[in-house]
């Protein structure tokens, strides 16, 4: 099995609390209404609501199957990132003017309970724990980095895409109290959003999608 540490940068920063300001949640905007009245759902819980899904199959198939130990299976947890400049949003592309990324409050790391996955949850190689032990767990330069395919080395690389994906992991649901804003990725998508009339502040963040 490969070093973690090396994987994850030994001697590298760390993320502090104070790094994250808010963490994010990729979805349809068509969606949006129903998290502002029943919050982000975990899989198991979102099963039996009508709703549009950006998840691919491949990796739903592997998270349905795994558990973080001592704890509950991946899809009884609503999942968030902590950079939405990641992999996931870059794969969804073709979708920008239908898409949206929810702003949620960073007081949800406070929250009992909360798992910290320190990259991808479905990699065969993420580490899980509590809410402050996992956050200074994570590489800080590699999280917030622009992007994660600058290493000519085929393993750092793949690593360092899982580790742009680290999430933080909520039991069953995300409160709507905790979501405090929306980005898009352009005027369509703006209009579209608006046309929900959701009363959510929303705006434009060209840089963070592809």
């Amino acid at each position: 099995m490969p070093d973690q540490r090396k994987l994850r940068g030994s001697g590298a920063a760390i993320v502090h609390r104070s790094d994250v300001v808010e963490l994010y949640y990729i979805t349809p905007i068509g969606n949006v209404p129903s998290i502002l009245k029943r919050g982000i759902l975990s899989n198991a819980r979102a099963s039996g609501i009508p709703h549009t899904s950006l998840a691919m199959e491949e990796i739903q198939t592997i998270r349905t199957n795994k558990k973080v130990p001592g704890a509950q299976r991946l899809h009884s947890y609503a999942n968030l990132y902590f950079d939405a400049h990641n992999p996931m949003l870059s794969r969804r592309r073709e979708h920008n003017d239908t898409i949206c990324v929810l702003r949620i409050s960073a007081a949800v790391l406070d929250l009992p309970d909360v798992i910290v996955a320190d990259s991808n949850a479905a990699s065969d190689y993420v580490r899980f724990y509590r809410s402050a032990e996992g956050i200074a767990s994570i590489n800080k330069d590699k999280l917030f980095a622009r992007y994660w395919t600058n290493s000519e080395n085929a393993y750092e690389r793949m690593a360092h895409k899982s580790l742009k994906c680290a999430e933080v992991l909520v039991p069953e649901a995300v409160e709507p109290n905790y979501i405090t804003g929306a980005y898009v990725a352009n005027q369509t998508a703006l209009a579209n959003f608006a046309a929900l009339n959701t009363g959510l502040t929303v705006c434009i963040r060209s840089d963070m999608f592809f």
